[in-house]
């Protein structure tokens, strides 16, 4: 089985601990080039690549230039959806956004766009809760149809800070949009939070007694894209996964890689995911030999 080829999330140097001083994308580019990976996954909230800065083919194509001039390549996108929460806002409105989007991911020739809920887990009444799940739904079928048309790929990462977290609603958001061209992003620490903490889950706690893997297993054909990186089962100010170095966390990823490589092994990028992590300077260089053997002992 062929091997990933692995990326780094340029938002590890934008959010959290690096909000107050952003590095540069071109500076990010530098440290992923020089760490060995093989390209970067691109995160759409300025000052990386948002959409309305990259406009246009030419200002598109020099953005790639920039890429791979460092013989790096892109394994996807993930702008910002937060004034469009899709389970609140008119669904036109959110599609708006979307082909803004698709027209960067086709000038840079990107093939998977990631999204999410926007909304907090808040609880909801049952008859409030189903109309927000329907108009979610809906407009992410209908996003499905527009990216298929595109060649883009959506991905959706569920993740205990944003609603639809338990395993049950993530399994069920993905067979109710219904479409081909959308599937689950695996992020492995917001799997662990939900599968094995129930994190942030609002009414009963919904946890698996196989956890991450279980979890992966449940979700299966559904995965087309990966994070990965630890867990040590707590939350960042309390809100989102701690997104912990390999081996500082609990999550057993030879087990766990095994029993999903029916579902991950094809895939053509593994994303690293060091979001809020004040050490990603040093764990994210130490993660790349690190998850090249994980995929080796994985695939083999």
């Amino acid at each position: 089985m062929a091997q990933p080829k692995l990326a780094l999330g340029s938002w590890a140097f934008t959010f959290g601990p690096f909000a107050a001083g952003p590095w540069p994308f071109a500076q990010v580019l530098d440290f992923i080039a020089e760490a060995g990976y093989d390209g970067v996954e691109i995160n759409g909230f300025r000052p990386h690549p948002h959409p309305d800065d990259f406009d246009t083919p030419a200002k598109c194509r020099a953005l790639v230039g920039e890429i791979e001039a460092r013989g790096l390549g892109i394994s996807g996108y993930a702008p910002s959806f937060v004034d469009v929460p899709p389970a609140e806002a008119d669904a036109e409105a959110y599609l708006r956004v979307l082909r803004k989007c698709l027209a960067f991911c086709n000038g840079c020739g990107i093939a998977t766009l990631r999204v999410d809920t926007v909304s907090p887990p808040d609880g909801h009444g049952s008859d409030e809760y189903e109309t927000r799940f329907a108009r979610l739904t809906r407009t992410w079928r209908a996003a499905a149809v527009e990216a298929a048309k595109a060649g883009v790929l959506i991905v959706w990462e569920f993740e205990p800070g944003f609603w639809l977290n338990k395993p049950s609603e993530v399994i069920r958001t993905v067979e109710a949009v219904g479409h081909d061209n959308f599937k689950v992003l695996f992020d492995f620490s917001h799997a662990y939070m939900g599968a094995v903490v129930g994190a942030r889950q609002t009414g009963e706690r919904e946890v698996l007694d196989g956890g991450v893997a279980e979890y992966g297993r449940r979700l299966g054909e559904h995965i087309g894209h990966v994070h990965l990186i630890d867990s040590d089962g707590t939350l960042h100010n309390d809100e989102t996964s701690t997104h912990e170095a390999f081996g500082a966390g609990h999550i057993d990823f030879g087990e766990v890689l095994r029993a999903m490589r029916p579902f991950i092994g094809g895939l053509p990028w593994w994303c690293v995911d060091f979001c809020f992590n004040p050490r990603t300077p040093t764990a994210a260089k130490d993660a790349v030999p690190v998850v090249r053997r994980l995929a080796r002992e994985a695939l083999a």
